[in-house]
């Protein structure tokens, strides 16, 4: 486990994609699960070890921070801030259930990376327990494991993205029609957040297989997760992605049957969010997601009523020039 801070340039606007340029770290992001990242079989602490001995462990393995648990039931979480606490007090002979943060925040290992950046930046934390759906305790995550997990990403699929772009990437050129196009459907349901994200990352690695630039992919990428995650939270029962590809232009469609979306204005302002309490404690719901939608593509349509349902389009316009900066 590392235990530093990851660089801050590398996920600057990350949560928000404000950028108009989409960078691979940023785009892993959105790609990456925490289960991917995360440092697995942690270094764990017993609710009844003293606080010395803590902090010999601490000094050990050279962390600042540990899960107190017992098996793989998390009972709490126990900082170097919590050590320093116990010193002042003159109590470092006093069990770790003492001193330590009950019923800490957690992340979970289905999740995308993105999701962990936006609770990290809420609650200033510097690690954070990782639970599989069991809600058993299967590691923990700090911004370094972040950081490592996206760099050994980047390395293994520099030379891959090379090799699956050749795939097809002058797929219509050769074909003769009025009009030509390849349709994508993926059906999305209400809130399965342990399948959040597949379809996104299956649209933009097959975007990349027809030739789309890294640069274009990436930005498709992006908004189709925010938009997957709405059907998630926010339908009464799930939906659909539609996407069409065409030689000029990649349409991207999200839709379902309700409940509508009552204000679209003020949905479009950053940081509003109807998600419930529940849905905000998984570390969703900031308010970012048609914002987002809006900063990647080209055009944003947005229909909403109670009686029908949501309709959103986004376009992205594809440039003649192949060779847009990666």
């Amino acid at each position: 486990m590392t235990d530093y801070d990851s660089d801050p340039e590398l996920f600057s606007d990350l949560s928000d994609a404000s950028a108009s340029y989409v960078s691979r770290a940023q785009e892993l992001g959105y790609e990456l699960t925490i289960g991917e990242v995360m440092t697995r079989q942690p270094v764990t602490l017993s609710p009844d070890m003293t606080m010395v001995n803590a902090l010999n462990l601490f000094r050990d393995h050279k962390i600042s921070g540990a899960p107190v648990a017992e098996g793989s039931q998390l009972l709490g979480i126990l900082s170097i801030e919590d050590l320093i606490r116990s010193l002042r007090d003159g109590r470092i002979d006093r069990k770790v259930s003492h001193y330590m943060t009950p019923n800490p925040v957690t992340l979970n290992t289905y999740d995308q990376v993105v999701e962990a950046l936006k609770v990290f930046q809420k609650t200033g934390f510097g690690r954070f327990p990782v639970l599989d759906e069991n809600r058993h305790l299967v590691g923990i995550l700090t911004k370094g494991d972040v950081t490592d997990g996206v760099l050994r990403a980047m390395q293994r699929d520099f030379e891959a993205e090379e090799l699956i772009r050749y795939r097809a990437s002058h797929l219509f050129e050769d074909i003769i029609s009025d009009r030509t196009s390849l349709i994508l459907r993926y059906a999305i349901k209400k809130d399965d957040f342990l399948h959040g994200g597949e379809a996104s990352n299956r649209i933009k690695k097959a975007l990349l297989r027809l030739g789309a630039t890294p640069q274009i992919a990436r930005k498709c990428g992006i908004a189709v997760y925010e938009a997957e995650m709405n059907l998630i939270i926010h339908t009464n029962n799930g939906g659909f992605l539609r996407i069409e590809v065409e030689p000029h232009k990649i349409t991207m469609e999200a839709y379902d049957d309700g409940p509508g979306i009552e204000d679209i204005e003020k949905a479009m302002t950053p940081g509003f969010s109807t998600a419930s309490n529940e849905v905000r404690t998984k570390g969703f719901g900031a308010g970012m997601g048609l914002v987002n939608i809006n900063n990647c593509v080209d055009e944003m349509i947005l229909n909403s009523s109670r009686e029908s349902g949501t309709h959103l389009t986004m376009t992205m316009n594809l440039k003649a020039d192949r060779q847009e900066e990666r």
